[in-house]
């Protein structure tokens, strides 16, 4: 805004400085300033937001039957549909926010109105113009088309040579359990089913043949191939384009009022000190966190020697069972605690006593209806996916769905009859149970309290289902022969494997995204491992330079979702867990609870869920708390895994660093030579804590 001053006698100056200040006092106090348009007429505004709900519902669900009916049946035409649908789903938005940001919302008598009114304006980008908005757009879909696209070799093995001679197939090597050490010679290995002259193997994509490797191979060189493959077939590609998508996405946060991107994505939470919440609640976890990390190195060294892992240092990235070393579960091999006592896992059983996918799901109905909560409406058991269908190509990633018509509540998922799969089960009717508990609410108010709500109530459900006590109560599991002790140790290894370790991760990839969106795209990959190295403990297996861009390996990052969410969620989930524990009147180890059956835990879920986001979620938390506090608080995680913390101190007690340390070489990693310059000049340089130190 400029301002220009003339020349005025003091009684005008006077009313002209009034005006002024007033003005700014206004509109520098409220934190909504640039949402306050010129409309000052309420009651049209009223209507507006009561036809908004109508067409955005209806809106809604059009644009969820047409995404329902690609991913439950992929073919090109239900692919043109449902970009149709998006298209116009895209405009409405757009339509909608213009005439949302035209009102004065403080001029709203109504709290609620206010509200969603801010809802409508506070996360959209359609303040770009339409050009760049539609660039946006195009780039975020560009970018997931190359990450979806991303395929590899197979390990030792190169694209077809025809002037390489073929190795015939044998059945004498028909046998999966051999393990094969395949040579340099110029020979080419074909898989039996494969005939065509001119077959091509790179076709190996990151779900599933690419976890699965990262998961169960012990092959140092194979892990390090697959991680290193996947990232060149990924982050190179995506770089150029995702330096545009922040240019874009900062352009649009400012025209709506907020510094960058980041910050507009931090607004949901509505919490002004935010970033310094969230810092200190990574704080708070950070010792189970470098006690678990001390523990699982140790074995690691001994897995694959000194020369690949050190004995004080960070871990290699490659080793840890996941492609970003987010979920250590797959290594539970490696750690378990007591090897001659099992790890808990009733597939056996469930096979036993003729479990089907259906009664997997009216199980987890029932684990829901025995809180007292609902049952789902007839139109779930019409309409859901439960397995993969015989004749048509699906996607198969299990996810819950709102039709947002009040009525139609979903689940898609490829069910087998697994443990993993019966805990699948019950997380994804936690979210069916959050849409109908506020299917009454406004269609703006249809979500979580904030966006961490619905997957931490949803993981909440799953602590209950996961325990020991759980499983004998419904006749999955019977321990008859192995101390209770070992087998608890056991599993809260499992659990910490999964929980506590992808803790600093999850906070690490938005502490990144906001640094770019405020700092600029220089050095991104540089800070990426700077991040991993100080929050993780993690560096790359082998030298990585800007061109790699390690980041875009991460799905999230390249297709503009927000991850913080995940480590709140995360936190969350135990938080909740704890009160739901307490009302039910469990005594006892945390980790023993189960809520199964229990009325009080039942409306207490309820009153967490049937507000949806019509409140804010210091308020949810207050009142579900009973007012002890606000805030999102680690310590019912930390008390849920203190008998394991306990343990692990002991394992721990001959370290020598509980963490680690990190020296000129873990640095020179992905550090260019002049921050390699800085680092040797100036210890700490930003990435070094705690636990961290540089050797100089």
């Amino acid at each position: 805004m400029t301002i220009i001053f003339s020349k005025m006698d003091a009684t005008n100056g006077g009313v002209f400085s009034l005006i002024l200040f007033a003005f700014f006092t206004r509109y520098a106090l409220s934190q909504e300033y640039f949402r306050m348009g010129v409309n000052t007429n309420s009651a049209e505004a009223t209507q507006f937001l009561r036809e908004y709900d109508r067409e955005a519902s209806g809106m809604c669900y059009r644009v969820t039957m047409s995404q329902w009916k690609f991913v439950t049946n992929i073919t090109d035409y239900n692919r043109r549909r449902m970009l149709e649908e998006l298209a116009l789903s895209s405009k409405f938005e757009r339509l909608s926010w213009r005439k949302a940001a035209a009102y004065d919302s403080s001029r709203i008598q109504d709290p609620q109105g206010r509200r969603q009114m801010m809802k409508i304006v506070q996360g959209s980008r359609s303040a770009l113009p339409d050009d760049k908005y539609a660039e946006l757009q195009q780039i975020i879909t560009e970018m997931k088309e190359i990450y979806n696209s991303a395929k590899i070799c197979p390990y030792g093995q190169k694209p077809y040579d025809p002037h390489i001679p073929r190795i015939p197939y044998s059945n004498e090597y028909q046998d999966s359990s051999m393990s094969y050490q395949l040579s340099n010679q110029g020979y080419q290995h074909y898989q039996p089913m494969e005939t065509p002259e001119n077959s091509n193997y790179c076709d190996m994509q990151l779900d599933p043949e690419i976890s699965r490797i990262l998961a169960h191979s012990r092959i140092e060189s194979e892990l390090l191939y697959v991680w290193r493959s996947f990232r060149d077939q990924t982050g190179p590609k995506l770089r150029n384009r995702f330096m545009r998508y922040v240019a874009l996405a900062n352009q649009a946060a400012e025209a709506t009022g907020y510094r960058d991107a980041g910050d507009q994505m931090r607004a949901a939470y509505e919490d002004t000190s935010f970033r310094a919440s969230v810092e200190e609640i990574y704080n708070q976890v950070a010792p189970l966190y470098k006690q678990l990390f001390t523990y699982v190195r140790r074995r690691l060294v001994q897995r694959y020697g000194e020369t690949t892992v050190r004995s004080d240092g960070p871990i290699p990235a490659h080793l840890l069972g996941n492609m970003w070393a987010q979920n250590w579960k797959s290594i539970m091999d490696l750690v378990m605690p007591f090897p001659q006592s099992p790890n808990v896992d009733v597939t056996a059983e469930m096979l036993r006593q003729g479990f089907t996918p259906l009664r997997m799901f009216q199980m987890a109905e029932e684990f829901y209806t025995s809180m007292g909560l609902k049952p789902v409406p007839p139109e779930f058991w019409r309409g859901s996916m439960l397995v993969r269908p015989a004749q048509r190509s699906v996607q198969c990633t299990a996810s819950a769905w709102d039709f947002c018509n009040r009525i139609d509540y979903r689940i898609k998922q490829c069910t087998e009859v697994t443990m993993q799969d019966l805990v699948s089960t019950h997380h994804e009717m936690a979210h069916v149970q959050y849409y109908l508990q506020y299917s009454e609410q406004p269609q703006l108010f249809r979500d979580g309290a904030n966006p961490a709500f619905h997957e931490a109530v949803a993981n909440a459900a799953t602590l209950s289902v996961y325990n020991l006590p759980h499983l004998q109560r419904v006749g999955l599991y019977q321990n008859k022969s192995h101390d209770p002790y070992e087998v608890g140790m056991n599993f809260l290894m499992s659990m910490a494997l999964e929980k506590v370790a992808y803790l600093p991760f999850a906070f690490m990839v938005d502490q990144w995204r906001w640094s770019v969106f405020e700092d600029g795209v220089q050095n991104m990959n540089t800070r990426w491992w700077q991040m991993k190295l100080r929050y993780q403990g993690v560096i790359p297996p082998i030298p990585r330079s800007e061109g790699d861009f390690d980041p875009g390996s991460k799905y999230h990052v390249i297709s503009d979702q927000e991850y913080i969410k995940y480590f709140l969620a995360t936190v969350l989930e135990f938080q909740i867990f704890e009160q739901l524990c307490s009302v039910s009147g469990h005594t006892g180890h945390l980790y023993e609870c189960d809520v199964y059956r229990s009325r009080e835990a039942g409306r207490l879920l309820s009153e967490i869920m049937q507000s949806g986001s019509s409140k804010p979620a210091s308020e949810v938390i207050k009142s579900m708390t009973r007012g002890k506090t606000n805030r999102i608080s680690p310590e019912a995680l930390v008390k849920y895994f203190r008998p394991l913390e306990l343990w692990l101190r002991v394992q721990n007690r001959e370290e020598g660093v509980i963490g680690w340390s990190s020296n000129y070489h873990d640095v020179a990693l992905f550090a260019p030579q002049r921050a390699l310059a800085s680092a040797l000049t100036t210890p700490a340089i930003g990435l070094l804590c705690l636990s961290i130190y540089v050797l100089l």
